[in-house]
């Protein structure tokens, strides 16, 4: 039996397709959720969308802060492992829940499979990346989604006979449901056309918890603003930490957080995504849609030298200038990102556990 395990909003489009094709071919699997992401917006409907089966447990962990977070996760998730004793447990990603999951199997001898392992931003203020680095170094199954991270775990020490480049599940996730997500024609619901407006995701503590730079992103937006309208899902704790901040940008509409098909709908069909997400500079890269992502730096280089997207600091013009000049990038496809990565993840498990009996 294999465990897999899911916790945040972004692991759950990471996790389905390995989840079902797992089921689909009949392989034991008991499916947790750590409940890290625990509110209907940010997660319940994602497993209806996804078509995801429900979990099988259930943590239930909630909020907190880095440490208290981790450790009730840990806490948990041993009970569950003493109890089941899976031969392998997959994680994906870099939120609280993949690392505390993988050190709590790591512990207890249990083989550790990391979904999206070797992506580096090479910046230690990122609690991502500290999750990064300690899940990949604990491993024992590394599925890259680029070249590039196959060279940073090679130049960590990590063996290679234990890193495989299978491409990238969140694209299996975007293949799969593409066209459901257009269909649905979400930009209506705002009387928008479709290539005529942007779309706005920021959630990362640099950007929205100091207010400086919040004010930046903000003048930044007000100006595009004028010429493009703006819709804003708006985290929760980046309404609440703005005070009022981005409510009253005129030609940006704030709304709530959305579900995966109709984010991707409105994604599909933007003129620009402006961003600080992970996840979101590979979707646009696979859509060929333009992202202007408002970070220093990027753990996922591949979308920048191949895909659509580009760094830009949280500096008002500097932000507007991409914007503007967004159509200069036109990025390709990267290898593998095929909407097959989950079967070749599912390949290898298979491969990994047969040779372990």
């Amino acid at each position: 039996m294999i465990c897999t395990v899911v916790g945040a909003r972004p692991n759950f489009m990471k996790m389905a397709p390995i989840v079902n094709e797992a089921r689909r071919r009949g392989i034991a699997q008991l499916f947790v959720h750590t409940g890290q992401h625990y509110d209907q917006r940010m997660s319940d409907i994602f497993f209806e969308e996804l078509g995801m089966p429900q979990p099988d447990l259930y943590l239930g962990v909630g909020s907190g802060t880095h440490a208290e977070q981790t450790a009730r996760v840990m806490l948990l998730f041993e009970q569950v492992l003493l109890q089941q004793r899976p031969q392998l447990v997959v994680v994906a990603g870099d939120v609280n829940s993949t690392l505390a999951c993988a050190l709590t199997a790591s512990k207890l001898s249990i083989p550790v499979a990391h979904v999206e392992a070797g992506l580096r931003s090479f910046d230690r203020s990122m609690p991502e990346e500290i999750n990064r680095v300690l899940t990949d170094h604990i491993s024992d199954l590394l599925f890259t989604t680029e070249p590039s991270g196959r060279l940073n775990l090679l130049k960590e020490g990590i063996a290679d006979s234990a890193i495989y480049f299978v491409g990238n599940t969140m694209i299996d996730t975007l293949c799969q449901h593409l066209e459901a997500a257009k269909k649905r024609e979400p930009w209506r619901t705002f009387g928008l056309q479709p290539r005529e407006f942007g779309l706005v995701t920021l959630h990362r503590p640099s950007n929205v918890d100091n207010k400086a730079t919040s004010r930046q992103i903000a003048s930044a937006l007000q100006q595009i603003g004028q010429e493009l309208p703006l819709i804003f899902p708006i985290h929760p704790r980046t309404l609440k930490n703005g005070e009022g901040l981005w409510e009253a940008i005129p030609g940006l509409k704030i709304v709530e957080p959305m579900g995966y098909l109709d984010f991707l709908g409105l994604m599909s069909q933007a003129a620009v995504v402006i961003t600080d997400s992970g996840g979101i500079q590979e979707e646009t890269t696979a859509l060929q849609v333009p992202c202007v992502t408002v970070r220093p730096n990027t753990e996922r280089p591949i979308t920048i030298t191949e895909g659509t997207n580009q760094l830009v600091p949280p500096i008002t013009d500097q932000i507007v200038s991409a914007v503007k000049n967004r159509s200069v990038k036109i990025g390709n496809r990267p290898k593998l990102w095929d909407g097959k990565a989950a079967q070749r993840i599912i390949d290898v498990i298979q491969s990994y556990l047969d040779t372990k009996h």
